[in-house]
């Protein structure tokens, strides 16, 4: 998986980069080209020509040095796999915040090849909720996060930091470049809750954040498709994605409409209103005016519409947000509208659903279900996109049964 490979190794500065060597060393035996990137801090515990010794190249340690004027863009753009280890607080902070402050958070931004991080730091500032918060950010950008082992630390006391051992570390390159399954396909994914005018300062909406499709957009792209994103939310897109903004179930439908005939895989995440006024007005209706009467009319059926014209190769997948009777509904959806899979939850169960950072569904396919367990929405999405290329697999699998033997 490794050979020909060419790595970007980020060094950081803390007193676990002396197991950078070894993974450098791993790394360059596995046949991958490294190209070493060491941090200013990570210098005061290691020595540059030790990495330059072992590498594929010589280390670079600064954005204004040698004669490529762009370097963090060269090597980004170049990289097959970005892998930083160890990766301190300040690091994961300015990756996650997009603070381009040295030669390796400088590529992090600029890359768009698969991004392994490993942390390590002591234990107080592991579960300091600012970098608890980066991880999960970070995470649900499609980031793969190794996390520190417990034992024992810098200081001599005991916890959770330290860096993963270097075979984990290399084991988990070799799975970020082999999640590449979604390679070359189109995935439109459908995130956050539309909202319908009332007048000119109220709506009709509902309660979806938008988090768990964004997690699921990011999964695609981590693993290869190009992805466009029709969503009604503020939360933060890869670069990589194509972004269309829109806030009700008409201006959906028309996004829809635009990029769906070319995908290959369809994912309505959003949660579409299923009613709207049937008159909006275009002012503030004032309260003094009395209690206005607001007559509701359905929107289109967004989904059922895309179910029922899909192409023979597309792969389409529905939501559905229940509080009883779940798999049951799920599986209704399934049939009626012409669909591959349903991810149906309780959003009545704690931590689950709209708005929070966890979620727990059932995956409810024509040959059966599946439970995926209280989890991050991260987590959730790559269980999605499992079953998505489980499926695919499967009729891929079908059609070439179908296939007469020529004489």
């Amino acid at each position: 998986m490794l050979e020909g490979k060419r790595i970007v190794l980020g060094v950081s500065g803390g007193i676990a980069a002396y197991k950078a060597i070894e993974v450098c060393r791993r790394l360059v035996d596995a046949g991958a080209h490294v190209s070493p990137v060491m941090t200013s801090g990570a210098q005061h515990f290691v020595g540059s020509t030790t990495f330059s010794a072992l590498a594929s190249e010589p280390v670079r340690t600064s954005l204004w040095e040698g004669s490529d004027p762009i370097p963090h863009t060269t090597l980004g753009q170049g990289a097959d796999l970005v892998l930083v280890a160890p990766a301190t607080a300040r690091v994961l902070a300015a990756y996650a915040h997009g603070l381009s402050t040295d030669l390796l958070t400088n590529i992090l931004i600029a890359t768009r090849a698969p991004v392994v991080v490993c942390p390590a730091m002591h234990t107080e500032m592991w579960e300091h909720p600012a970098v608890e918060a980066n991880i999960e950010l970070l995470r649900s950008r499609g980031v793969h996060i190794v996390e520190p082992e417990a034992g024992r630390l810098a200081g001599g006391d005991i916890g959770k930091g330290r860096l993963a051992d270097p075979a984990d570390v290399v084991a988990a390159a070799e799975r970020a470049l082999a999640d590449r399954d979604l390679e070359g396909l189109h995935v439109v994914v459908t995130a956050g809750g539309t909202r319908e005018p009332i007048d000119a300062v109220r709506v009709i909406a509902n309660r979806s954040s938008g988090k768990q499709g964004h997690a699921i957009s990011e999964e695609c792209v981590r693993r290869g498709a190009n992805v466009t994103v029709v969503t009604t939310t503020e939360l933060p897109t890869s670069p990589a994605v194509e972004r269309i903004q829109v806030e009700t179930a008409s201006e959906m439908q028309t996004a829809l409409n635009n990029v769906v005939p070319r995908a290959d895989i369809v994912i309505m995440a959003a949660a579409v209103a299923d009613f709207r006024p049937r008159d909006s007005v275009d002012g503030k209706i004032k309260k003094a005016g009395g209690v206005p009467e607001v007559i509701l009319e359905p929107t289109p059926d967004l989904l059922e519409a895309i179910g029922r014209n899909r192409h023979p190769r597309q792969t389409i997948v529905g939501f559905a947000a229940e509080t009883c009777d779940v798999v049951t509904n799920a599986r209704s959806k399934l049939e009626r509208k012409c669909l591959d899979l349903v991810v149906a939850n309780d959003v009545s169960a704690e931590g689950v659903g709209f708005a929070h950072g966890t979620n727990a569904v059932t995956l409810v396919a024509a040959v059966g279900e599946r439970d995926l367990t209280l989890r991050s929405k991260a987590e959730i999405a790559v269980g999605v996109v499992d079953e998505i290329v489980r499926i695919r697999s499967s009729m891929r699998s079908l059609d070439a049964g179908r296939v007469s033997p020529t004489n």
